[in-house]
């Protein structure tokens, strides 16, 4: 029997576990992979991230290096590894979970190992687990080549010939800039693209949004709910650049694929030999047998990861309450947060 049970190793889930590990409390964390970080390692080869190192930090240890710089996927996999290493966070690799419910009060965790019994449950998964691909993908011939961008290491897994990806993000953006060095690229997405600096005034952007309040900003807020509306915009120059170099030519939404042809919402058609979804993730919990937490549009209610079940939690969810929630940068408020209300209930 455990006091709280972590389903989930990364960012989020070891947040929680330094919080509860320096009160003493009774955790254990579950991971489904077999090693720290390993999400990170494997997407893409060239990944960097857009947010410096300063702004990458977990509770109680400093991402090393140039704090103005940014960092690989596979140094924020080494930190993250190292972190836990240094907090000596109880961690069970390679346990995936079956089913969790609640059951006299406690609740009742069954994996491919063995079963837990827990006061509280923290349901630390993240947001970035399950591919969310358009239905009528599956219409497309099996001699078009195409994966989700959760998938993309390089362009060496590509077929020959062209390539479309479909979603504007800033992952999206930086795989179709990869790809145009190569290939005959088309970028399509729905709406009009928004370009901020990565550096201003020899400061990344993200020192500028601390210092004027932004990344303080809550869901609740006026300026919260405005920046939500608007979405990520697509941080540095690279794929404006590369577009007016005609080196990625722009296509709008992705709206039906007729035989071997990609039908767009202005109703211009295009033949691919590749395509990458970077259409983000969904988050489905089949798992998780505890329907009292779902509203009717099947969304997870909750204030600030407290759901409406006692004992409980969500942590690394978009916009938990602040934009970075789901994000180095956010999620070891929110786990501050978390425990707070645990030993208040204690």
């Amino acid at each position: 029997m455990y006091d709280t049970l972590i389903i989930g190793a990364g960012q989020a889930g070891i947040s929680i576990g330094y919080h509860l590990n320096k009160l003493n409390r009774n955790v254990v964390i579950l991971e489904r992979r077999s090693e720290i970080g390993s999400s990170w390692r494997d997407r893409y080869d060239s990944l960097i991230l857009f947010t410096p190192r300063m702004y990458n930090s977990l509770p109680g240890m400093k991402m090393e290096g140039d704090k103005h710089g940014f960092p690989t996927k596979d140094e924020v996999a080494n930190y993250l590894m190292n972190y836990v290493k240094k907090f000596n966070i109880p961690i069970k690799l390679g346990v995936e979970v079956k089913s969790a419910y609640k059951q006299d009060g406690y609740y009742l965790v069954k994996t491919n190992y063995k079963e837990y019994m827990a006061k509280n449950l923290i349901v630390a998964s993240g947001a970035f687990q399950t591919p969310k691909i358009p239905s009528f993908s599956r219409k497309l011939p099996e001699g078009i080549f195409q994966i989700h961008s959760s998938q993309y290491k390089n362009p060496q897994q590509l077929a020959d010939g062209n390539v479309l990806v479909v979603g504007g993000g800033n992952s999206g953006a930086q795989i179709a800039v990869e790809l145009s060095k190569e290939k005959d690229t088309y970028l399509s997405h729905g709406e009009k693209l928004l370009y901020l600096p990565l550096i201003l005034l020899k400061k990344s952007i993200f020192w500028w949004f601390d210092k004027i309040g932004l990344l303080k900003q809550n869901y609740n807020t006026r300026l919260g709910k405005f920046i939500q509306s608007k979405g990520d915009p697509i941080f540095g120059y690279d794929l404006k650049h590369t577009i007016r170099k005609k080196k990625i030519v722009i296509k709008g939404r992705v709206i039906d694929i007729k035989e071997d042809e990609i039908i767009f919402k202005d109703q211009s058609s295009l033949r691919v030999n590749n395509i990458i979804w970077a259409t983000g993730f969904k988050n489905p919990l089949p798992w998780l047998k505890v329907n009292e937490i779902y509203n009717k549009q099947g969304e997870i209610i909750h204030q600030r990861g407290v759901t409406n079940v006692m004992g409980l939690y969500f942590i690394g969810l978009p916009w938990q309450y602040r934009r970075g929630s789901s994000l180095l940068q956010g999620v070891g408020y929110d786990a501050k947060y978390i425990v707070k209300h645990i030993m208040s209930k204690a």
